[in-house]
């Protein structure tokens, strides 16, 4: 073969290998009908099946209130721990034990913190975590078992406190939109809104006495946020997160909330003497149980009248024993100023917010007669 004819040859290989590389190209990147071709390497604007993304809206205006409420109130909800200090008995040595947590809010610039009962009812050592994630060692000032409130104090500069603005819970709506901060699950700082689905409920407290007046929200309130605050969309105060009503014990859409009438009420007292201050008739009545093995099927049955009290300088009458030994009934206190009572409970909560030195009318049976006795309250 000569040289002219070895050219051609490899001409013509050279020809064939570009034509098959060429067609190899064209194959790969044959696109069927109705489909969409790959795009570059790194845009995403333009991945299969989406569209280009919209520039971002204007947020709304009710998420920006919602926002603006977050930062102003945030700041004034705390984290609270609470553990048991157990000594060991053969080194001696303190050991702290968990007993629970939950939430709580700043109530002024003296380090006082409002918060469950029943989140600190466990344990003999606190501590009280601020928005800014600082931890401070805490003491208890007073509590309320009755209506599932206490007051902790942590020695914090004033500067560094928030307190929480404290509106009114008697003009509430049903509808009205409400919002939560807390502690759900130990997740600090959560915020959940909803609206008050209703007013005037009733739970038990730890103590067995009713709480009543109680919010009831669909706000999503879980373990964690008990003690903290519900607001309204001012940012105020209208109640403290208490409970929730679920069989599985997380949220199903029913909580509660103490009424701020009831918190700005008591919270004064608890932090000036330790316990709520309420007057008193001075009398015993007896337990449910007693009652029932008594007959007795409605009011409350006095037992003992404290000597010198208000109860026994009005001519109240306790249970006795007559000549052969045999105990008779004294009085059975029916209503306290109008109020229906049927338990000690009923007897405490007929006495809120009076004072010492009012006068209230008492109902009782007496000898299956009613009377009237008007009675003068005395200082706790």
């Amino acid at each position: 073969m000569n040289r002219v004819s070895c050219l051609l040859t490899l001409a013509g290989v050279a020809v064939l290998v570009v034509m098959s590389f060429v067609a190899g190209v064209s194959y790969a990147n044959r696109q069927e009908p109705g489909e969409v071709s790959a795009p570059p390497a790194g845009d995403t604007a333009a991945q299969p099946g989406l569209l280009p993304a919209p520039a971002r809206r204007e947020l709304l205006e009710e998420e920006r209130s919602t926002i603006e409420l977050f930062e102003r109130a945030s700041p004034s909800a705390v984290f609270v721990t609470s553990a048991a200090l157990q000594r060991d008995f053969f080194s001696m040595n303190l050991t702290e034990i968990p007993q629970g947590s939950g939430s709580g809010f700043v109530w002024d610039r003296e380090g006082h913190v409002v918060t469950n009962f029943h989140v600190i009812a466990q344990g003999n050592a606190f501590q009280v975590i601020l928005s800014d994630s600082s931890a401070w060692e805490a003491r208890v000032v007073g509590y309320a078992p009755e209506k599932d409130l206490a007051v902790l104090r942590v020695e914090v500069p004033p500067d560094r406190l928030r307190p929480l603005p404290v509106g009114s819970s008697e003009d509430l709506e049903v509808g009205q939109k409400v919002f939560a901060i807390g502690n759900p699950f130990g997740f600090d700082q959560s915020l959940t809104t909803g609206i008050i689905s209703a007013l005037g409920r009733e739970i038990q407290s730890l103590a067995g006495v009713p709480i009543r007046d109680v919010i009831q929200t669909d706000a999503a309130i879980n373990p964690g946020n008990s003690g903290g605050p519900l607001l309204d969309s001012a940012g105020r105060l209208i109640g403290v997160n208490t409970a929730i009503y679920s069989p599985s014990g997380a949220y199903a859409g029913i909580g509660f909330a103490i009424p701020a009438h009831a918190v700005a009420w008591a919270v004064p007292d608890l932090i000036r003497y330790g316990r709520i201050q309420r007057p008193t008739l001075g009398v015993e009545v007896a337990s449910d149980s007693l009652e029932r093995r008594a007959g007795i099927e409605e009011g409350a049955l006095v037992v003992r009248v404290e000597e010198g009290s208000a109860a026994d300088q009005a001519g109240l009458q306790g249970l006795r024993r007559d000549a052969l030994g045999r105990w008779v009934v004294g009085d059975i206190i029916l209503r306290v100023d109008g109020e229906e009572v049927d338990s000690a409970g009923d007897l405490l909560l007929a006495l809120e917010e009076r004072k010492a030195g009012d006068s209230v009318p008492v109902e009782v049976l007496r000898d299956g007669r009613r009377q009237r006795l008007d009675v003068t309250l005395a200082a706790p």
